[in-house]
């Protein structure tokens, strides 16, 4: 599978928190249908860990919120042999902290511009700080937007990444202009897959609730998706400057490239 870097795994589509720029949030709202939130099988996740080629990123998150999942534990045993990293509102920091310490090797906790819940998540981050210790995961504070009081996660033990924000309905309408690579082609889609918790996979971990960018089922393989004929055609319609004529990347602003604050 040359050239995959990471694997997005949504280990539950379900969310503990209400945040103004996602878009789930404004799906619920305008297509209901499309909705259905749970968790991945367990079984399904042994058999993808299974699959995954070894010391690529395996980010536990896509849509929701992995610290939900019941059996987090025994699935970040599962892939010991690769980066496990997830993204989380950290509000079961505390509560899921034994399945977490020294079973992982990052933890992005991300944090949102005006969250009522700001200082709340602020004080659940440092306790679990001093429970962790000096063990791993090494933690990364993702501040979306114009986050106020930066200053107090900037002297935290980790690391600070600043993100624009985008429109609360797809990556698109950024605060500022996105980053466009050199080659003229998105990043995400030369290293990304991303597998939903029913195990349909897809070539970019943007929210999709049509399945315009889904290649594959991890029933046929991993292997067998990354090397799909449509997978392809996206790539040469990349190459060949016709992103806008893409399903699934005609409205998309992202490239590939995160952008700071």
């Amino acid at each position: 599978m040359n050239g995959l870097s990471f694997i997005h795994l949504e280990l539950t589509s379900r969310c503990n928190k209400n945040c103004s720029m996602c878009g789930r949030r404004k799906l619920e709202q305008a297509r209901s249908e499309l909705c259905h939130w749970g968790d991945m099988e367990y079984d399904l996740v042994r058999f993808i860990a299974y699959q995954t080629p070894r010391n690529i990123v395996v980010q536990m998150h896509n849509n929701g919120e992995p610290l939900l999942y019941p059996l987090l534990g025994p699935v970040l045993n599962q892939f010991r042999n690769n980066i496990r990293c997830f993204n989380t509102n950290g509000k079961l920091l505390l509560e899921r902290a034994d399945d977490i310490i020294g079973n992982m090797e990052t933890l992005t906790v991300s944090v949102i511009q005006d969250d009522p819940e700001g200082d709340e998540q602020y004080g659940v981050v440092t306790e679990f700080l001093r429970k962790r210790n000096t063990q791993k995961p090494h933690l990364i504070y993702r501040l979306l937007g114009n986050v106020h009081n930066k200053q107090r996660w900037l002297e935290l033990p980790g690391v600070v990444a600043t993100r624009i924000l985008h429109a609360p309905e797809a990556s698109r309408d950024y605060s500022k202009p996105t980053t466009v690579p050199e080659i003229g082609i998105c990043l995400d889609l030369l290293t990304h897959m991303a597998i939903d918790r029913f195990g349909n996979i897809s070539m970019c971990v943007r929210l999709d609730p049509e399945g315009h960018l889904r290649i594959g089922h991890v029933n046929d393989g991993l292997r067998t998706a990354w090397n799909s004929k449509k997978r392809r055609t996206y790539i040469e319609y990349h190459i060949n400057q016709k992103r806008s004529e893409l399903p699934g990347c005609r409205d998309c602003h992202f490239w590939g490239v995160p952008r700071g604050e």
